[in-house]
């Protein structure tokens, strides 16, 4: 197998931090801030929150739940930066209206080379957030299931090229090969207040995708986690 070789590759960097005790989905934004109060407010890839306003670039620091268990997802400069929390922890933080232990379970740190391959590789979305008030009306008049695939599909093209693009890889988009199998199972979720159908569904791209990045948006807080569907033998 070979990768196309019309296009650089990228190497990334990618360090995955799983805490050993449970928390639950709706408390995963206590987490959030709880971990960028320790970090330090100046530290800005904790909550990309600057003196001028937003940092609008791809979240380099991102925060999961994955079988009731929060993780940090860092890239590149995330990796880096994460120091700050662990030099300030102290075991506890607040979570709500309860305290958490923040024992680590787990540490993993793993380099990638993103580039197209020439195969298709097939995923896992959950929680994603592919809908906003431009598109929503655009999408509930696609009267059968092959338009809406396809018109997911569309979006989820253009957030892989925003993941790309945060990563430092300019991909050639007339490269990137992305197929949604089915328009998956929805929920209504609270994003900021805000009550939003989230999808989980089943796609293939010729991209390799790190285990546990986030796509599209939201993602620092918990959305369009991705994660490899394997083969079954």
């Amino acid at each position: 197998m070979s990768h196309l070789e019309n296009i650089k590759p990228c190497k990334i960097r990618v360090l995955i931090i799983g805490f050993e005790n449970e928390i639950r989905w709706g408390e995963l934004e206590y987490f959030r801030a709880a971990v960028s109060d320790i970090a330090g407010a100046g530290h800005v890839l904790f909550h990309n929150h600057t003196l001028k306003g937003y940092r609008y670039s791809y979240p380099l620091i991102q925060y999961k739940t994955w079988g009731k268990r929060p993780l940090l997802v860092c890239l590149n400069e995330g990796v880096d930066e994460v120091h700050h929390f662990f030099e300030n922890r102290n075991g506890k933080m607040i979570l709500g209206d309860r305290e958490y232990d923040m024992k680590i379970g787990r540490i993993n740190l793993n380099r990638f080379t993103l580039q197209t391959w020439d195969k298709t590789f097939r995923y896992k979305i959950y929680h994603w957030l592919p809908l906003n008030q431009d598109n929503y009306q655009k999408y509930k008049m696609l009267d059968n299931d092959i338009d809406r695939a396809e018109f997911l599909g569309g979006i989820l093209f253009g957030n892989i090229l925003s993941f790309a693009k945060g990563m430092g890889w300019h991909l050639d988009k007339e490269l990137l090969k992305v197929r949604i199998h089915d328009t998956g199972t929805r929920r209504m979720m609270r994003v900021k207040k805000v009550m939003r159908e989230a999808y989980t569904l089943e796609f293939s791209t010729n991209v390799f995708l790190p285990d546990f990045i986030g796509l599209g948006r939201n993602v620092s807080r918990g959305y369009g986690l991705v994660r490899p569907v394997r083969e079954k033998k």
